[in-house]
C-alpha cells in the first residue's frame, strides 16, 4: 500500500509552499511588494503542486513497487540554498528528496526510480505546452500553460545534472543513452520556455 506519514505530508506541504513563493518572486522580477508577486503566487502554486509533488510521488510509488521502503524527507539545507539563489537572480531547486530503503537496490531498479522523477516533468510540461497553444487568447489560461512549462522544464533540467545527489547520476550510471535523449529534449524545452514566450 502506499502510505504516508505525518512528517512526510509536513515536509512535501513546507517545500510546495516555499516552492511556490521562490518561483512567483522570480517571475515579479523579485518585487515582493508587487501586485504582479501576489497574483502569481496561486498561478505558479498550480505549476508546482503539478510538477513537484506528482515528481516526488513518482520516485515513492516507483520505489514501493519494488518493495522498498520509501518516504520524502525535507532538506533545509537544500532549502535555504534555493532561498539564497532566489535572493541572487537565478534559482536552484533541490528541498529534499525521496529517500529509499531496501536490503538490495540494483543499478536498474535506481536508475529506473530516478528516471520516472524527470519523465513526470517531461510528460507535463508537454501537456502545459498544449494548454497553452490551445488557448493563446486566454490570458489566465496561457500563463497558467507557460509558466507550468517552464517550471516543468527547469526541474526536469536540475534533476537530470549528473551529479551524485541528483537522479540524472544515478540514471546516467543505469543507461547513459536514456540520460543523454532526455537531457537533450529537456534542454530544448528550456531553451524554448526561455526564448519562445516567457521572457
Amino acid at each position: 500500500m502506499f502510505r504516508f506519514t505525518s512528517r512526510e505530508v509536513r515536509d512535501l506541504i513546507i517545500s510546495m509552499v516555499v516552492i511556490t513563493l521562490l518561483f512567483a518572486y522570480t517571475f515579479s522580477g523579485r518585487d515582493l511588494n508587487s501586485l504582479l508577486f501576489l497574483y502569481l503566487i496561486p498561478v505558479t502554486f498550480i505549476a508546482v503542486v503539478l510538477g513537484f509533488l506528482l515528481h516526488e510521488l513518482a520516485h515513492k510509488f516507483m520505489a514501493m513497487r519494488y518493495g522498498f521502503w520509501a518516504e520524502y524527507r525535507l532538506w533545509v539545507q537544500g532549502l535555504l540554498f534555493a532561498v539564497v539563489t532566489a535572493i541572487f537572480g537565478f534559482l536552484f531547486i533541490a528541498p529534499g528528496a525521496v529517500y529509499i530503503h531496501g536490503d538490495y537496490i540494483s543499478r536498474e531498479q535506481d536508475g529506473k526510480i530516478s528516471l520516472v522523477g524527470p519523465a513526470t516533468n517531461l510528460i507535463l510540461a508537454g501537456l502545459f505546452f498544449l494548454v497553452l497553444y490551445y488557448f493563446p487568447a486566454d490570458p489566465l489560461i496561457s500563463l497558467i500553460g507557460g509558466l507550468g512549462f517552464y517550471i516543468n522544464s527547469f526541474l526536469a533540467m536540475i534533476n537530470l545534472i549528473p551529479i551524485s545527489i541528483l537522479d540524472g547520476a544515478k540514471i546516467f550510471r543505469w543507461n547513459p543513452f536514456i540520460w543523454v535523449i532526455m537531457a537533450v529534449i529537456t534542454g530544448a524545452m528550456v531553451f524554448y520556455s526561455i526564448t519562445g514566450f516567457l521572457f
